[in-house]
């Protein structure tokens, strides 16, 4: 048999480890042929290839990034340059052309819902869920975000210090447009007293209170962790808005760190990369037995799969009743509600 290997979507600790995962499987294991694409779904369309052997994939297992390049190209969506249903074409030539057996889409949400797409056009495909903000259905569990974690965290722990010397609101932002997951575990594992998730909402005067009940106890300075995707008045950005209204309300000096993409850099934690490694594994083995169309998957310490179509346009948010958010809140810390 002959895979291709594509990464899309944003870059993500760990991308290079299911390549090697999956590559060195396919190659050692099963003496499949395996090229990789470069710059996601974008590299179908323009046949931007090339091929991988063992030694290729050697010494790629810490790199961050991701050795294809990737692209947030959605090749099926319509766009003045070439129209879809000449793209659908294109990739459904190109595919044969290269002689693919099969295509492991690495990548997020859209990632898997394009891969989705490319299934209903006839092609066999396996998707590999790829994300720091850990949203994708299906799931329990995506590589990226244990690194992710651990990076919040780390910055996190050495606010305290600055804090308490300043007597400071510290506002640290940290990545989620949808999702609060790394804001709940960081927050929760660097000790913030306020975490804010676009899930549950936030009222601000419950912040402030906080913050200013704090104050009266005692205790000079507060940490406050928000996820970039929560709500604020008027289209603000809303690590300026929660630092501006906490300043002004309880007058305690605060001050916003934004991590940004930070979070997504640098070489994956050990989790990540035996995480990567098993997924990758598995996307192989599904290809060996000819389970196509569908994503692989973590339940509970167990590697599965389930089928692209049941993933496609959800995600896997936090809720309320998270037993993080349960003992936070028996713990006196507050989300704002």
């Amino acid at each position: 048999m002959k895979i291709g290997i594509l990464s899309s979507g944003g870059d993500c600790p760990g991308i290079n480890a299911t390549i090697r995962g999956v590559g060195k499987t396919a190659i050692m294991h099963y003496n499949m042929e395996v090229i990789g694409i470069h710059s996601g779904f974008s590299g179908i369309i323009e046949k931007d290839i090339q091929e991988f052997d063992e030694q290729t994939l050697s010494g790629i297992l810490n790199l961050g990034g991701t050795i294809l390049g990737t692209s947030r190209e959605k090749p099926l969506r319509k766009q003045l340059e070439i129209p879809e249903s000449e793209k659908a074409e294109i990739i459904r030539r190109n595919y044969k052309e290269l002689g693919l057996d099969c295509v492991v889409c690495i990548g997020g949400n859209g990632t898997q819902k394009t891969a989705n797409v490319l299934v209903n056009l006839g092609l066999n495909v396996i998707g590999v869920p790829k994300t720091i903000d850990n949203d994708i259905w299906g799931t329990d569990i995506t590589f990226g975000f244990d690194t992710a974690v651990n990076i919040a965290t780390g910055a996190i722990d050495r606010l305290h210090s600055t804090a308490s010397s300043h007597k400071r609101v510290m506002v640290v932002e940290v990545m989620g447009h949808h999702a609060g997951w790394i804001a709940l575990y960081a927050g929760m594992a660097g000790g913030a007293d306020v975490i804010l998730l676009p899930e549950l909402g936030y009222d601000m005067e419950i912040v402030t209170n906080m913050i200013w009940e704090r104050a009266k106890k005692g205790k000079p300075y507060s940490i406050v962790v928000i996820a970039e995707g929560i709500d604020s008045p008027n289209r603000k950005r809303p690590v300026d808005y929660i630092t501006k209204q906490i300043e002004a309300v309880t007058g305690i000096e605060t001050r916003e760190t934004v991590l940004g993409y930070i979070q997504r850099g640098g070489n994956p934690s050990p989790f990540d990369r035996n995480l990567a490694t098993r997924l990758g594994g598995h996307a192989t083995e599904l290809i060996a037995n000819k389970q196509f169309g569908r994503m692989v998957c973590m339940k509970g310490d167990t590697v599965e799969s389930i089928p692209l179509s049941e993933v496609a346009g959800k995600l896997k948010l936090v809720t309320h009743e998270h037993d993080l958010i349960k003992q936070g809140e028996r713990m006196g810390i507050s989300f704002g509600k």
